[in-house]
């Protein structure tokens, strides 16, 4: 069996949330770590990807996180940064001695080094981002550099966090004797019943 990692920083990995993911290379690998890099902002009381880490976290993923940096541009208007590629790049380097298959879930140009360097390790490197957004979200150098490249759009079917099924609601039973049903409806709750009187 091979080993596998998949490492998808920020927003891409809301897309990427199953590990069954791994039968896209094959049956004959297995997953090693999936890892989730963010940066949260800790100054508000809320986070919408609170629940998003706290899921990856729960169902075995390894979520890294560090605060989200707040910054003041030249105009005065806040700008939040939160960059992972450090996080991302010293965990490749240090899981690659033990895949033989790496997943990149990312079309950051700045990540080519980091992937050419564990090439040089011998391990393959699919990258998976898309060139169907306007501007494309894959880097040429990177998409170059991968060993594979995976379109986003092409696997999304197949990834996606699938809504849960609605279940029918059972029919209420038919009258019996020939009586009528309640009256009482949601619409009108404080309506009477009927008297129904035995035969």
């Amino acid at each position: 069996m091979a080993p596998i990692s998949i490492t998808p920083p920020g927003p891409l990995a809301s897309k990427w949330i199953s590990p069954p993911c791994c039968g896209f290379f094959g049956s004959s690998t297995y997953l090693v770590r999936a890892c989730y890099y963010t940066a949260l902002i800790e100054t508000e009381d809320y986070s919408p990807l609170r629940p998003l880490t706290d899921w990856l976290a729960y169902n075995g993923w390894r979520v890294v996180t560090k605060p989200a940096k707040e910054q003041a541009d030249p105009t005065g208007r806040r700008r939040i940064k939160g960059n992972m590629d450090i996080e991302l790049a010293v965990d490749m380097m240090e899981l690659a001695p033990h895949l033989d298959h790496a997943v990149l879930i990312s079309g950051d140009g700045d990540f080519r080094r980091v992937v050419e360097a564990v090439q040089r390790q011998g391990v393959k490197v699919t990258v998976v981002s898309t060139m169907e957004s306007q501007p494309p979200m894959i880097a040429d150098e990177l998409r170059r550099q991968a060993d594979g490249f995976l379109e986003l759009a092409d696997i999304g079917q197949e990834i996606a966090r699938r809504a849960p099924e609605q279940r029918a609601r059972p029919a209420p039973p038919p009258p019996t004797n020939g009586a009528r049903a309640s009256r009482i409806t949601p619409a009108d709750p404080y309506g009477e019943a009927p008297e129904i009187e035995p035969e």
